[in-house]
């Protein structure tokens, strides 16, 4: 598997944050966040069982090369 980093939250103050990975043999990504556990929220969402729900701050959204109109990493 080979992930690359694309980025950690710019304002973490210890480097240990949440990081937005783009593993480039199955072109998806991987985010490592902030563990959503409140029932109310969870109540929310249609999440299955094999599923989980992390959540990283909006200034984060920077490292989605698709969302900055920037290109693909495969091409």
């Amino acid at each position: 598997m080979a992930l690359r980093m694309l980025g950690k939250d710019p304002e973490s103050r210890n480097g240990d944050s949440p990081t937005v990975y783009l593993d480039e043999e199955t072109d998806t990504y991987l985010v490592q966040g902030w563990k959503v556990e409140e029932p109310g929220r969870l109540g929310q969402l249609d999440l299955p069982a094999h599923e989980t729900v992390v959540e990283i701050p909006r200034r984060m959204i920077q490292f989605f090369l698709e969302m900055q109109g920037g290109p693909r990493a495969d091409v």
